[in-house]
């Protein structure tokens, strides 16, 4: 089993900037690609970033394209998400996933198989 603990959350103004972490413990040889989604309140949860194990490959949400990076550091077990120009409709729980497949890919939900529990961002205008 895999278990993910993400961390970094907390208020920034409209423009500013905050970096999530996602710790990683337990089976991590089979976390093939780490994404980040977010849910907003009374939304649905969003896929907004993906990477693969090497990081050798990225995917982003339009939404979030040249604002946020992903990023990881696997001495650590350690993916990052950079945000920056965040927006006050950005406020959302995030929440970092796994996608334990070897040959899996995707941006839906179902996609992953494990997940951490989630930070708090918010973004005040």
């Amino acid at each position: 089993q895999v278990q993910l603990v993400e961390s970094g959350g907390g208020l920034a103004q409209a423009g500013g900037s905050l970096r999530l972490s996602c710790a990683a413990s337990g089976l991590t040889s089979t976390m093939f690609r780490v994404g980040w989604f977010r849910q907003a309140p009374g939304k649905e949860r969003e896929f907004v970033t993906v990477i693969t194990r090497s990081g050798g490959s990225t995917n982003y949400a339009d939404s979030v394209k040249g604002r946020f990076t992903i990023s990881k550091d696997n001495a650590k077990n350690t993916v990052y998400l950079q945000m920056s120009s965040l927006k006050p409709e950005e406020t959302a729980v995030y929440y970092c996933a796994a996608d334990l497949r070897r040959f899996g890919g995707g941006i839906a939900e179902a996609d992953f198989g494990s997940w951490g529990q989630g930070t708090q961002v918010t973004v005040s205008s």
